[in-house]
């Protein structure tokens, strides 16, 4: 006897969301999420959700506490199981919403692994430079939400350097008309203008009208 429910064998389509660890990725999602149809993923959340115990919360956290990254196949392979779990649970629908993926793709390799899942309709980059105001953001993230991996200074800095080094490779991988860059040290409010701007196209027909 075959599945009950049969995994939705489309791709997703999806806007990325980029920038350094503490850039306001997060908040970014939640407001477009907010203010439109769009669905907010962030792979942060998956793998911090897994439990402790579980096979995959032990090999998850035995890479984060040294701010180092998951694998390719197997980050590929939980956030895959996550999002058909969505979309059987009737909480995400590819055909009408977009996936606001922050978090993925954070390697050249999972990139082109995720060409057979995901249509990137766009990408959104969130630039800051400044690495003092970088550690300042991501040590007070984790002070109040309590993050076990965002609290040592050389962890903080390690994942600071590998976002730095993949995410070049990555953006020279996509095609550079999909890339936009928004000055991330505005303010929330003014950081969501920019991105609207630069999604208004997209978001205003959805994805079913794209190609």
């Amino acid at each position: 006897m075959g599945s009950l429910i049969e995994p939705y064998k489309g791709k997703f389509p999806s806007i990325l969301l980029f920038g350094p660890p503490g850039a306001g990725k997060g908040t970014l999602g939640k407001f477009l999420t907010s203010s439109g149809t769009q669905y907010h993923l962030s792979s942060g959340d998956i793998f911090r959700s897994l439990p402790l115990s579980s096979p995959a919360g032990k090999l998850y956290y035995s890479y984060a506490s040294r701010g180092a990254l998951l694998p390719d196949e197997a980050t590929i392979e939980i956030w895959k199981y996550y999002v058909q779990g969505l979309i059987a649970t009737n909480s995400y629908y590819p055909e009408a919403q977009d996936l606001l993926l922050d978090g993925i793709p954070r390697t050249l390799a999972q990139a082109q692994q995720l060409q057979e899942f995901v249509q990137v309709r766009h990408i959104i980059v969130l630039e800051i430079s400044n690495t003092k105001e970088m550690l300042r953001r991501m040590q007070r993230r984790a002070r109040i939400e309590g993050r076990l991996d965002d609290v040592d200074v050389n962890v903080l800095k390690k994942r600071l350097e590998i976002y730095e080094e993949e995410t070049r490779k990555i953006f020279d991988f996509y095609p550079q008309h999909l890339i936009s860059r928004v000055d991330g040290t505005q303010r929330p409010l003014e950081v969501l203008r920019d991105v609207l701007v630069r999604l208004s196209h997209l978001l205003s027909r959805g994805p079913s009208s794209s190609s």
